[in-house]
């Protein structure tokens, strides 16, 4: 199994001079901070001295990771905010404005997962309206709210999307996809449209993470997976180098084929429910 996941999942590892190099004194914004990819990208920049404003429902953690921050001399601020809530982000983005004049870097690292049939899901709207408000919302809103703060940094938006929108869409899984996927489109036509103000837009194409969210699958708890802190090496390879997505290094293989034989697993897919 370790073979497997060696091969699968390598890690990208950045030592802490190069994370000094490129975080140390900037401002950092991250969503989802309080657990799993986002909590283990807060420690990791903490380390290298970035300046922090932290996201995310629960409030204890941030205050934790705040105190952190600033026991090791940084900045650190917080807001424990349920960005599915419209107007509570709507009021949030325009005191955003005004705290952070200048933001390096932007994590959009919340999201929901969701599974569940269409056939189960007539009465059950509100799935694809929270999947679709923490998932693309949360991350338009945001990205505008803060553009004049990148565009003064010539900052870098770095998406965490999942590896899945990739492949042809699986049953089940609806409202998780369509907002991913609305997400991507967003992401890819911004980083033409902000080009111009030297704002980078970055997906990343994340494959399966042992979080508390995806280890809720009990398939998925046994599977190969990157840790929460090895998903956020990659993210934080991915905000310093020039590229402007990351994905396995399988799936730059298997997702163009899957492309050309998407007819012949959306009639599997037809057959297994």
């Amino acid at each position: 199994m370790d073979l497997l996941k060696g091969i699968l999942y390598p890690k990208h590892t950045i030592d802490l001079t190069t994370l000094k190099r490129n975080f140390e004194g900037k401002w950092v914004v991250i969503t989802g901070a309080s657990r799993g990819i986002g909590y283990e990208l807060a420690k990791t920049l903490i380390a290298a001295k970035a300046n922090l404003f932290l996201i995310s429902r629960s409030e204890d953690e941030l205050i934790s990771l705040c105190e952190e921050a600033n026991n090791a001399g940084r900045k650190a601020m917080y807001k424990a905010i349920d960005l599915r809530d419209r107007s509570a982000l709507e009021q949030f983005c325009v005191d955003l404005k005004q705290q952070l004049p200048e933001v390096d870097y932007l994590f959009v690292n919340a999201g929901k997962s969701i599974h569940r049939k269409l056939t189960d899901s007539f009465d059950r709207l509100h799935d694809f309206d929270r999947t679709m408000d923490l998932n693309f919302r949360s991350l338009v809103a945001l990205s505008l709210a803060l553009q004049p703060s990148l565009k003064s940094t010539k900052g870098k938006i770095i998406y965490t999307s999942s590896i899945s929108t990739l492949y042809p869409s699986a049953p089940g899984w609806s409202a998780y996809h369509a907002s991913k996927e609305a997400a991507n489109v967003w992401c890819r036509t911004a980083d033409a449209e902000f080009a111009s103000f030297g704002v980078k837009m970055k997906i990343a194409y994340m494959p399966l993470v042992h979080t508390a969210m995806s280890d809720v699958n009990s398939v998925y708890k046994k599977m190969p997976a990157y840790s929460a802190k090895e998903a956020a090496d990659i993210l934080a390879y991915l905000a310093i180098n020039r590229r402007r997505s990351y994905m396995p290094w399988w799936a730059r293989i298997s997702a163009p084929i899957a492309y050309f034989i998407s007819p012949i697993i959306r009639f599997f897919y037809r057959h297994l429910i």
